[in-house]
């Protein structure tokens, strides 16, 4: 073989997503919930009345699969689905009370995944990695199976 695993940043990108999921979980065992479910909690408090489709697109979510992630925090009572007032095949999402309660919970330790995740980084080097790490993801958004989209770039296209 002619190549070494330890020389290819796919290996390490999957290694370091891998551990960024153990992390969070830990920090978070106590919600139970997991790194999508905040993402969509996240972006549904943060936009209240988005529908499942624009959520997926926003988080980077397989749009065929969103829907379970959905499911499993409407069964808990944490985000619910109301149908849209001229389109009665579109879903519209808002959180519960609950919802917006666990997400107001989870945040701290989320938080403090992060900063773990970063820990082996000099304060200097987190700034630049971060910085890295937002090139190589949007430079490379359109290769994913479920590229993204954030709010902020749909109200920008909107706006012109």
């Amino acid at each position: 073989m002619s190549v070494e695993i330890d020389n290819l940043p796919g290996f390490h990108i999957r290694r370091l997503q891998q551990i960024a999921v153990a992390v969070f979980l830990e920090e978070t065992q106590a919600t139970g919930i997991t790194p999508v479910q905040y993402a969509a909690l996240y972006a549904v408090g943060r936009e209240p009345g988005i529908d499942q489709r624009t959520l997926a697109r926003t988080i980077g979510f397989d749009t065929s699969t969103i829907g379970s992630v959905i499911d499993r925090l409407e069964s808990r009572g944490l985000m619910q689905r109301n149908a849209h007032p001229e389109d009665r095949r579109v879903r519209l999402l808002t959180l519960t009370p609950e919802g917006q309660r666990v997400l107001e919970e989870v945040e701290p330790g989320m938080l403090r995944a992060q900063e773990r995740m970063l820990e082996p980084l000099a304060p200097e080097q987190r700034k630049v990695f971060m910085d890295m790490l937002r090139t190589l993801v949007r430079g490379n958004n359109a290769l994913s199976r479920a590229p993204s989209e954030p709010l902020d770039g749909r109200a920008a296209r909107r706006a012109r």
